[in-house]
């Protein structure tokens, strides 16, 4: 079935990424997300950057106790959990515990990235990461981030379909998708199951030239839906309807709004610009 805007549009559920307010707590996000409107929060328990701070609730048992205890209270959910990351040198294995907080949470996907140029070791990884999920209740959400080694539609459909596990699935950043050039007709013509979360932001026409330009753009730089260039009701026209993960990073509008504000100023872009 192919479906269209209007569809979308009919069910629109989000939730706030945690890189969209990077520096609040678990709590403080759940907080700000109940008073925004927003249904789930998307929670990071492990570190992207050598300098981020990181709120690992896997080791912590009594943030988890107060986080388990507010999402109780505020009826907000986990939709995700990021970031099992495994480059080279790290075995899936390595997120067991992580695995096992998001399930305690009541989570329903975990967000992975394959930073890795071995493709059949790559895919035999996140085909274990699966299996160990699996057994929790979890699915395996791939990113491809267009600067690492599965930088595109193409190759993470590749990976999932060589892994070949029911709860494997790919995750469109709608950024991504924009910087890798992805087609439009190519998202139609993979599996609707394997979409179960997508991550929205806009940003500023033009893909830049380097690396490092995209990855400050990713982290830094990213606009609400319907502020810049990407063509973000075609993206999001060409999935099912799911629950969109706002994650919208920008240094500059968190520090002249707060977290709250921004976070507020988000969804309603986004609802904006998709009509909800």
């Amino acid at each position: 079935m192919d479906f269209g805007f209007q569809d979308l549009a009919m069910a629109l559920q989000f939730s706030l990424a945690h890189l969209t307010v990077l520096t609040c707590s678990p709590v403080d996000m759940i907080r700000i997300a109940h008073r925004t409107g927003y249904d789930y929060v998307s929670l990071r328990l492990t570190a992207v950057t050598p300098t981020e701070h990181v709120f690992a609730l896997q080791d912590d048992p009594a943030m988890m106790a107060e986080v388990k205890a507010l999402l109780k209270d505020t009826g907000v959910r986990v939709l995700d959990i990021e970031l099992a990351r495994m480059p080279p040198e790290v075995e899936p294995e390595a997120y067991a515990a992580v695995l096992d907080a998001a399930a305690e949470l009541g989570a329903q996907h975990i967000l992975a990235q394959l930073p890795d140029p071995d493709r059949a070791r790559a895919t035999a990884r996140f085909a274990r990461l699966c299996d160990m999920a699996r057994p929790l209740d979890l699915s395996i959400g791939l990113e491809y981030p267009s600067w690492t080694e599965t930088p595109n539609l193409q190759a993470a459909a590749d990976v999932v379909r060589a892994a070949g596990r029911p709860n494997a699935g790919i995750v469109v950043d709608t950024l991504h998708f924009d910087r890798s050039r992805d087609s439009l007709d190519a998202l139609r013509a993979l599996p609707r199951e394997w979409f179960r979360f997508a991550q929205v932001c806009d940003a500023a026409a033009g893909i830049p030239g380097s690396a490092e330009d995209l990855i400050h753009t990713a982290r830094s730089e990213r606009l609400v839906p319907g502020e810049g260039g990407i063509d973000i009701p075609g993206i999001l026209g060409a999935l099912p309807p799911i629950p969109y993960s706002l994650e919208i990073p920008n240094d500059a509008q968190v520090e002249a709004l707060g977290h709250e504000a921004w976070a507020r100023r988000c969804i309603e872009g986004a609802r904006r610009c998709l009509g909800g």
